[in-house]
C-alpha cells in the first residue's frame, strides 16, 4: 500500500504521517525532511532555501524526482510532501490532503521552530507563494486544486489521537471491490 500525505506548512503532515505509518506498519518518507537537510547543507533556513530554489530549478527537480521514484518503486510506505499526491499519481492507493487555518499553522510552526507567531505567519505566506509559483512553472501543478485527493481534512478539528483514529478508519474501511475509481492525475509534466 502507498499512502500520500500532502498539505501546506504547519498542517500536521509530518506528525500525522509518522503516526499513520506506525499504526499501519508502513515505512515513512518525508520530503520536508529531505528539503530541510538540503537547506541546512547550504546553511539556509527553509524560507531562504525556498526562495533560492526559485533561482535554481534543479533543487526542486532533484527532490521531486527522488519522491516520484519512491512512489513508483516502493510499496508499504506513507510518502509525505507538499506534492506527494501529485508525484505519486496513479501509484498511490490513498492521497490525503491536510490543512488548517493559517493562524493555527503559524502557531504550530512558531512552537516547532521557537519563533514568534507573527514571524511564522509571514514566513509561511512567503514560502507558500514561492512554492505555488514553482509548482505551476515546473510541472503545471495548481497546488490549490484538491480534486486529486481521496480525502481532505482540516487537522485543527481533531486532537492528534482522534485524528489518527479517523485516518486509520478511513484506510481500513477501504474495499477494492467497492472502488469506483480514484481521481486521475492529469496534465502534470514530470520534467525532472
Amino acid at each position: 500500500m502507498l499512502i500520500t500525505v500532502s498539505g501546506p506548512p504547519g498542517s500536521g503532515k509530518s506528525t500525522n504521517a509518522v503516526q499513520l505509518a506506525d499504526a499501519l506498519g508502513l515505512g515513512h518518507v518525508s520530503g520536508g525532511d529531505i528539503f530541510r537537510e538540503m537547506a541546512a547543507e547550504r546553511d539556509m533556513t527553509p524560507v531562504e532555501f525556498n526562495e533560492f530554489a526559485e533561482e535554481d530549478p534543479q533543487i526542486d527537480r532533484d527532490l521531486d524526482r527522488r519522491l516520484r521514484e519512491i512512489a513508483v518503486e516502493r510499496d508499504d510506505v506513507v510518502l509525505e510532501s507538499r506534492l506527494a499526491g501529485w508525484l505519486a499519481a496513479e501509484h498511490a492507493d490513498f492521497r490525503f490532503w491536510f490543512d488548517a487555518p493559517l493562524s493555527v499553522r503559524a502557531e504550530r510552526i512558531a512552537e516547532r521552530e521557537a519563533k514568534g507567531v507573527d514571524r511564522a505567519r509571514t514566513e509561511t505566506k512567503r514560502r507558500e507563494a514561492s512554492e505555488r509559483k514553482r509548482y505551476r512553472e515546473y510541472y503545471e501543478i495548481d497546488i490549490e486544486d484538491l480534486s486529486i485527493y481521496d480525502a481532505a481534512y482540516n487537522t485543527a478539528r481533531w486532537g492528534p489521537e482522534r485524528f489518527l483514529d479517523v485516518l486509520v478508519a478511513t484506510v481500513e474501511a477501504y474495499d477494492p471491490a467497492d472502488d469506483e475509481g480514484k481521481s486521475p492525475v492529469e496534465g502534470v509534466v514530470y520534467d525532472f
